[in-house]
């Protein structure tokens, strides 16, 4: 028997080639190796029927390869095709899919007519033909050998591709290393449960007798994988609480100044935070506090009384948003309401540097910017107050850096991207929470509405008929110049033809590849109503507010994920005009059908969330870079609530009975020192 912690190549387990292809991956020790779990199981003892229409759910195919050969398309391109028959017939059927792959010319060494194979992915239509890209498949022979058993008539592990080893291979390997490692060498350094068990989850989970134990096993990982992250978040949690920061927002009076000055009530939503986060501001510890609001919930007045509380203690406050469009707009709406109060705000972006301090030569009490405030020509003579907007779009690093360039300054991070409980106490379990679920009351309704391949002709009467009562509309297309890679028309197409069909009303353009300077003049054009409509990519999916635009047409909306939808369609219903968003789709897809009617059926952002993590998960709904999620393996558990408050209970008990957890465990201060988001902690004096 093998201890789990020797190193592959100093036995001889496996072949020379296999250990070098598993050291290139990353894969050095017999623990390793073992962690790494099937992405999913193909049920062997039964297939799939072979479909006779398209499928918006992938399926698994056993039949027998009768033509396969490269095939040549424009300009010298190929792909390799390869049909499939079934043969059993029978409730099988005796249909045939054709699978495609492109740009992989080997192919043609491992596939040729007559061999048996297993195809999974998901069947469409093309010209009359059911179509499979890129399907995943394998090569089905008999084996002689005795562990044959593996590979067919069970529920077969299906492994993400490690370059070097195929799926079969792969297999016998696990079945190897778990008939010769040492169970009592795979137990943890925190010892929550025996290693003995562990070994069983093991076994079930690479090859299970059921689904039902396969995800019992995986749920046993996951709560593994969520612990060590929120030993993580309860640390960081800890940690910051130890340091001494700055009591501010004794003093109100700017604050008092500011709600009299308001034409309108705050909600009970945004009083209630300001109270949070005046009591955070109150004590030495530093703040650091997650604002989270639906769009149009208001975030904007919390994030200017909280910086008045700032700078009525003397220092200094500092907002950044992620791009230019956005800085702008809280520039000018900053200015609006805190100039009459005597504060001085100003805006510093890639090209721009303005604000009141230029003529005064005194030190803005408010600096607005984007990455911009990250240079070293930006000084700040004390900064006490970080406010960071739409936070998910900053990498960390940045952000640490911002908040460096204080003395342990209140941190409030802020998002319009309604996030659902779990992700929250997941990836924010070590922030403060204040929640925006109210609306100002104001705002117009607005109307949403899916439509399926209508015709040109009653979208452009449409449009017509609301500019003719004074309104103005967003058309929001996906790309920017038209690709030869994907069918869909794009913003700079669509600018001419719209141009040609709204006559004398005038047309703007505005997308990412446009200068700063040219973004700025369309954008303050449309705001002053000189442009009546704007064809827009989604460049205006934050920080665009123009209470005069109530209609929103967004073109081959299946392209969009459900948030980005949802934060779109808060461009409109900003005045108190009925507004109206369009969602426009070809109807092709199954799947972004059920998308676009969730957005039809409701306007709340939160249930919106919800909804997109139950049909993407979590990793395709949060962008795993950003959110700090790059290496978690279990993001499809991320959405147990109970698994994740399991986890967070054994992270505290932990931490509350070793603090530096001694034992076998040594790692995970290591893994805390390294992880990404420790630099978010502020530096001291």
């Amino acid at each position: 028997m093998f201890s789990a912690r020797h190193d592959l190549a100093s036995l001889a387990l496996l072949p020379g080639r296999d250990v070098v292809a598993l050291a290139a991956a990353g894969f050095n020790t017999i623990a390793e190796v073992l962690d790494h779990l099937p992405k999913r199981y193909e049920d062997r003892r039964r297939f799939d029927a072979f479909p006779n229409l398209p499928t918006g759910d992938p399926v698994c195919l056993r039949g027998r390869v009768i033509d396969a050969a490269p095939k040549f398309f424009g300009s010298g391109r190929s792909f390799f095709e390869a049909v499939v028959m079934n043969e059993a017939g029978g409730v099988f059927g005796s249909g045939k899919i054709t699978c495609r792959w492109f740009n992989m010319p080997f192919l043609h060494k491992l596939l040729a007519a007559g061999l048996e194979v297993s195809v999974f992915g998901r069947v469409k239509d093309s010209n009359g033909r059911l179509i499979m890209d890129h399907p995943e498949f394998e090569i089905l022979r008999e084996d002689d050998g005795e562990d044959s058993s593996i590979h067919m008539d069970r529920l077969v592990p299906i492994y993400r591709n490690i370059p070097g080893i195929a799926q079969r291979r792969l297999r016998d390997i696990m079945h190897l290393m778990l008939h010769q490692v040492d169970p009592d060498t795979l137990a943890l350094g925190y010892n929550v449960e025996p290693a003995s068990s562990r070994f069983e989850s093991l076994k079930a989970g690479h090859f299970p007798e059921s689904l039902e134990q396969a995800h019992a096993a995986r749920r046993r990982f996951a709560l593994e994988e969520f612990f060590a992250l929120q030993l993580n978040v309860v640390w960081r949690r800890l940690r910051y609480g130890e340091h001494a920061g700055r009591v501010l927002g004794r003093s109100t009076t700017y604050l008092k100044q500011f709600y009299e000055n308001l034409p309108f009530d705050l909600t009970g939503a945004q009083k209630r935070s300001i109270k949070e986060i005046l009591a955070d501001m109150r004590t030495a510890r530093p703040m650091n506090r997650l604002l989270q609001g639906d769009v149009g919930s208001g975030k904007t007045f919390v994030a200017m009384a909280t910086m008045l509380l700032a700078v009525g203690s003397g220092c200094q406050a500092a907002l950044m948003a992620p791009t230019q469009i956005l800085a702008e707009q809280h520039y000018l709406t900053f200015r609006r309401w805190l100039e009459p109060l005597g504060i001085r705000v100003s805006l510093r972006t890639g090209n721009r540097d303005e604000g009141d301090h230029l003529e005064t030569g005194e030190d803005p009490q408010i600096i607005i910017g984007t990455h911009a405030l990250l240079y070293d020509s930006v000084t700040f003579n004390d900064l006490g107050l970080v406010v960071i907007d739409e936070q998910h779009r900053f990498g960390v690093a940045q952000r640490a850096a911002l908040i460096r360039q204080g003395v342990m300054p209140d941190v409030l991070v802020m998002t319009a991207t309604p996030i659902p409980r779990t992700l929250t106490m997941t990836l924010y379990g070590d922030l403060d929470v204040s929640l925006l679920d109210e609306k100002p009351p104001g705002r117009g309704k607005i109307i949403t509405g899916l439509r399926i391949a209508p015709k040109q002709t009653a979208v452009t009467k449409f449009v017509k008929d609301q500019l003719s009562q004074g309104r103005q509309a967003y058309l929001v297309y996906p790309l920017v110049e038209e690709s030869e890679q994907v069918k869909t028309e794009s913003a700079t197409e669509a600018f001419q033809k719209w141009s040609k069909r709204l006559g004398s009303y005038q047309v703007g353009l505005i997308h990412g590849k446009l200068r700063p300077e040219e973004k700025e003049e369309v954008m303050r054009r449309f705001r002053e109503g000189e442009i009546a409509v704007l064809v827009a990519t989604t460049v205006i999916e934050v920080g665009v507010d123009v209470p005069n635009a109530s209609v929103m047409i967004i073109h081959h909306a299946e392209r969009f994920g459900l948030a980005q939808l949802h934060q779109l369609r808060g461009r409109i219903g900003r005045g108190g005009h009925k507004s109206y968003c369009i969602l426009l789709t070809d109807g092709k897809n199954p799947e972004a059908l059920e998308k676009l009617k969730v957005l039809e059926g409701t306007a709340d952002g939160f249930e919106i969330a919800e909804a997109d993590l139950r049909l993407r998960g979590p990793g395709s709904v949060l962008g795993t870079v950003q959110s700090g999620l790059s290496n978690l393996r279990f993001v499809d558990f991320l959405a147990d609530t109970a698994l994740l408050r399991e986890a967070r209970s054994l992270a505290e008990q932990v931490l509350t009975e070793d603090p530096l957890l001694a034992g076998d465990y040594k790692d995970l201060r290591k893994c805390i020192q390294e992880s990404e988001a420790v630099q978010d902690l502020p530096t001291t004096a």
